[in-house]
């Protein structure tokens, strides 16, 4: 993108929370719709500067019709708050359904470049987007690993979600449903990966509703390591059953927000 449309880019990132009432109005709505599109397609995509919060002064390429939050560093500030409490140098942290890696800059940063970041990102063109983030914070203790993450080694079929209703793609998931904008992935179970890979000191899972799913691919990992959890639970059912699970394992259970759970080792 050139130097005009960047700045057309920044002006929208900017704006474009106080105009979204404006776009509730019958005719100016629709006339700044339109506008919108003309002037900035919808797969745009820019460099910025996070302003506030850990990930603070750390570069990422946003869409701006989105980017509004990831810009101002306030997107779920419980999580970030859980990251700087507990994640410290030396440490390896995986991210897993680490999108375009807000929470994976955040964790480089923190762990050091004596630590390791690990973040799994099962949709190829976002991968390929948390790869350039890191890259461009000059993270080299970070890597990309495009998998999905499963009760165990084999083939997953993962839905990507029309970027119209997600620009970031943040709502991808594994499904049996085959239809649509589907593609077969390669997935791994965390007590596998591991058995070739340094462990995790702390795992954050965000995976649209796979959550128990990977925690039954992770045992052994939990048991024998002692591994802090950060889980965003997309289902009672999934809470209910993740939450007795970390207990029976010996781990301190409480919640961070409405979704997200924090599990530490006793």
């Amino acid at each position: 993108m050139g130097e005009p449309g960047n700045r057309l880019a920044n002006l929208f990132l900017r704006y474009a929370s106080p105009f979204a009432e404006l776009r509730r109005v019958p005719i100016i709505g629709d006339f700044l719709s339109w506008t919108s599109r003309k002037l900035l397609p919808r797969d745009t995509l820019v460099w910025i500067q996070i302003q506030h919060g850990p990930a603070r002064s750390l570069w990422i390429r946003v869409n701006p019709r989105t980017g509004q939050n990831v810009q101002r560093g306030i997107g779920e500030p419980q999580v970030q708050q859980a990251l700087v409490d507990h994640l410290r140098p030396g440490m390896t942290f995986y991210d897993l359904g680490a999108n375009i890696g807000y929470f994976s800059l955040i964790a480089a940063r923190l762990v050091g470049p004596k630590g390791r970041v690990v973040a799994f990102e099962a949709d190829p063109e976002i991968a390929a987007r948390l790869r350039e983030n890191l890259s461009r914070n000059n993270f080299s203790h970070a890597r990309v690993e495009q998998k999905a993450v499963w009760s165990e080694a084999t083939t997953v079929s993962f839905a990507r979600v029309d970027p119209n209703t997600s620009p970031d793609r943040g709502l991808g998931h594994v499904s049996a449903d085959s239809s649509g904008d589907t593609i077969k992935v390669e997935a791994v179970s965390l007590d596998r990966y591991v058995t070739a890979q340094n462990s995790p000191d702390f795992v954050k899972c965000d995976v649209e509703g796979a959550e128990a799913e990977v925690f039954r691919g992770a045992d052994r990992l939990l048991e024998e390591r002692r591994t802090i959890l950060l889980v965003e639970m997309h289902s009672p059912e999934n809470h209910r059953t993740l939450a007795h699970k970390f207990v029976e394992l010996g781990y301190a259970v409480r919640n961070l927000d409405e979704n997200h759970v924090l599990a530490l080792p006793k």
